[in-house]
């Protein structure tokens, strides 16, 4: 309406000549909004046209719009089934985008929000898989970092939240893979005190080196790294010229772990300590 005012205005003949001149540059500005203002395209889409949209996006690999739609979707139908999904969703377009600070923020407020919801299983393990994340980019490529020599907040994070998936809803579909993930999760975990262990004992500070050692086996069960750490005591002991303790480490090492390397010629040396 208003641009259609000022081209009327300028086509008064009984103005002005300095009335025309303004009212030329106030045409061309106007007019130049009007033709290049932006126009939502989804005002007059249902949730459901909205939400199909977002998932085309989706598979066009176009991140960045679908998240935009699926936060339209959440203001426009805010507490409807279809909403709640976009919210997920949402959560998942962020975790592809590589921003997984948004994408837990995401999770953690559909959980604070609705407790009964019946994709709350899923809730849990997109939130563990956000978190458990074992690529390491482009420096750990590079230096040959393993996952177990990084922080372990997010491993234990993510361990926590697949436990809460497989202990509440054990027989979620998604169940069976969080165990698998958890699995892992636990193998790093355990990993990590070993080599933070040996950390500690290259720098010659064998007490701390026993204290995270004897951390590694109270805490995991079952793997690998256990038997690293049991033979880290071992060791540890013998350093510190302590006959008695070294002794019970080894009983251990070998009840525990009959076929161990260590208790053979391997065991010699300080080979272990690069393992």
């Amino acid at each position: 309406m208003l641009c259609g005012k000022l081209s009327a205005l300028w086509g008064d003949a009984g103005r002005v000549g300095m009335l025309k001149s303004l009212a030329l540059v106030m045409l061309v500005s106007v007019m130049g909004a009007c033709s290049t203002a932006v126009v939502d395209k989804t005002l007059g889409m249902t949730p459901a046209q909205l939400y199909a949209e977002a998932k085309d996006e989706m598979s066009n690999q176009q991140i960045e719009k679908a998240i935009v739609l699926y936060e339209k979707l959440e203001a426009r139908a805010a507490g409807t089934p279809l909403a709640l999904q976009a919210q997920l969703d949402k959560a998942y377009a962020y975790y592809l985008s590589h921003e997984p600070v948004m994408a837990l923020a995401t999770i953690d407020r559909f959980i604070r929000m609705n407790p009964a919801s019946p994709a709350m299983d899923y809730a849990y393990y997109l939130k563990g898989v956000v978190t458990f994340n074992n690529d390491l980019g482009m420096f750990g490529r590079y230096t040959g970092q393993d996952l177990a020599e990084r922080d372990q907040k997010a491993a234990r994070e993510s361990f926590d939240a697949f436990k809460e998936l497989v202990t509440r809803f054990p027989q979620s579909r998604y169940a069976e893979d969080a165990r698998q993930r958890m699995g892992f999760t636990v193998s790093a975990l355990a990993k990590y005190d070993v080599v933070v262990a040996k950390y500690y004992f290259r720098r010659g500070a064998y007490l701390a080196a026993i204290n995270r050692a004897q951390n590694a086996v109270s805490e995991y069960r079952n793997v690998p790294a256990v038997e690293d750490a049991l033979f880290l005591i071992y060791k540890a002991y013998d350093v510190m010229g302590l006959p008695a303790m070294r002794d019970d480490a080894r009983r251990i090492l070998a009840a525990s772990f009959p076929d161990s390397q260590y208790l053979g010629p391997a065991g010699e040396g300080d080979d272990w300590l690069k393992r």
